[in-house]
């Protein structure tokens, strides 16, 4: 079971970017940034890749990306200032949110305050679930909106970024793999289950 939800997980994203382009990497990224575990780690490189082909724009992946982590976050920030976490702690095993994703998102917010919107977004994990605690603390929306925005530009340029350098390289590359979409499905793939591995083990925990 497991394994074919890897599988269908790499190629949803594939598809959604090869036949949406920009406006598919917004709304898989809006979908990330709603406290849905759906990695950007594989969404925005992929999309670099992309970009490396000359199909796409750097810099309108990355604003297409950044704005698809504010809708999102909008969205997990409602959540958060009008259910509260008990709504979450109900449903989001459904969407393989734990109980540990969102102590940490919790943690690091209570220690640094309205900065941990924008340092979150620069990392993984805690950025898929930061905008809930900042909606139950009920954060500005302004400011939540301005440092989700600029951590996620950031974050989307970078991984977008990685994905570029990889296609620009791909002729050293070839010489030991034989077609680079293979190599990144495979990579896609190895992702996912990783990640979904995660999210299964700890929502399996008590």
């Amino acid at each position: 079971m497991i394994e074919k939800l890897i599988a269908a997980l790499a190629g949803f994203v594939i598809a959604v970017i090869s036949r949406f382009q920009y406006a598919g990497i917004a709304l898989l990224m809006a979908v990330e940034s709603a406290c849905v575990p759906l990695p950007s780690e594989i969404i925005m490189p992929f999309s670099g890749y992309l970009v490396s082909r000359g199909e796409l724009k750097l810099w309108l992946v990355s604003l297409a990306g950044a704005v698809g982590c504010v809708i999102g976050s909008w969205l997990a920030y409602a959540i958060g200032a009008w259910g509260g976490r008990p709504l979450v702690e109900r449903y989001g095993r459904y969407l393989l949110v734990s109980h540990r994703d969102l102590d940490l998102a919790d943690r690091w917010f209570q220690r640094h305050g309205d900065i941990t919107i924008f340092i979150g977004r620069l990392l993984p994990v805690v950025r898929t679930f930061i905008a809930f605690p900042a909606g139950v603390a009920r954060m500005p929306l302004w400011r939540f909106t301005a440092y989700t925005f600029i951590g996620s530009l950031i974050w989307c340029w970078g991984l977008a970024w990685i994905g570029v350098k990889l296609g620009e390289h791909w002729d050293t590359l070839g010489v030991y793999f034989h077609r680079f979409d293979a190599v990144i499905v495979a990579l896609i793939a190895l992702g996912a289950g990783l990640y979904v591995w995660r999210h299964v083990r700890h929502a399996r925990r008590p």
